[in-house]
């Protein structure tokens, strides 16, 4: 089933292009393939980037927060980085250029995600406990890109690299994983502590 690629909103796309058009952004950006290439560069597949912040919570299910939007950035036939804008107080503002293997992983996770039998709208999930991303495939298909938790029915894709015992590009139930994450946070106390 295609995936339901949520709408960015304007000016985060207008600051990306602003950054792709500006030579000295590219350059202060000190991604190796961009500084390289001349372009036309084309920001394309834009992706909410929400934070899990607790997910050991026990005021019932962790809550996500909107904090940018990804777009990955192509040169021709090729994806060779990828560009965030980030919310700010005055709006949304260009945040950085980035390569790497969660830019690779994501164009493969994306294109797995394409041959689900259901249809989702994609999002990233970034995890700062565990220093993990994950490819967020929400079920609401109309919810905007902001808005909406994780649904029961949702799928987490973990991107390489992933921490280890979590292997990445196999999709999960939310429902699933959480509590597998969950329990890697939580500490067993320490012998002769109390319970």
């Amino acid at each position: 089933m295609p995936l339901h690629v949520p709408q960015a909103p304007a000016p985060a796309l207008r600051s990306v292009l602003t950054a792709l058009d500006s030579p000295t952004a590219v350059r202060e950006a000190r991604t190796p393939v961009l500084s390289t290439l001349t372009g036309p560069f084309e920001p394309e597949l834009p992706l909410p980037v929400h934070v899990l912040d607790d997910i050991t919570t026990a005021d019932g299910p962790p809550s996500t927060r909107l904090t940018g939007w990804r777009f990955l950035i192509r040169d021709g036939d090729r994806t060779v980085a990828a560009a965030e804008a980030m919310l700010t107080a005055d709006g949304w503002a260009f945040s950085h250029f980035s390569e790497g293997p969660y830019v690779r992983s994501a164009e493969l996770a994306l294109s797995q995600a394409e041959s689900l039998p259901s249809a989702y709208q994609p999002r990233l999930l970034s995890i700062p406990e565990l220093y993990m991303v994950t490819l967020w495939l929400h079920g609401d298909l109309t919810a905007s890109g902001a808005e909406g938790g994780l649904g029961a029915g949702d799928l987490l894709v973990p991107l390489a690299p992933a921490p280890p015992g979590i292997a990445p590009h196999r999709a999960h139930r939310a429902t699933d994983l959480l509590p597998v994450l969950t329990h890697r946070l939580t500490r067993a106390p320490l012998l002769g502590s109390p319970a």
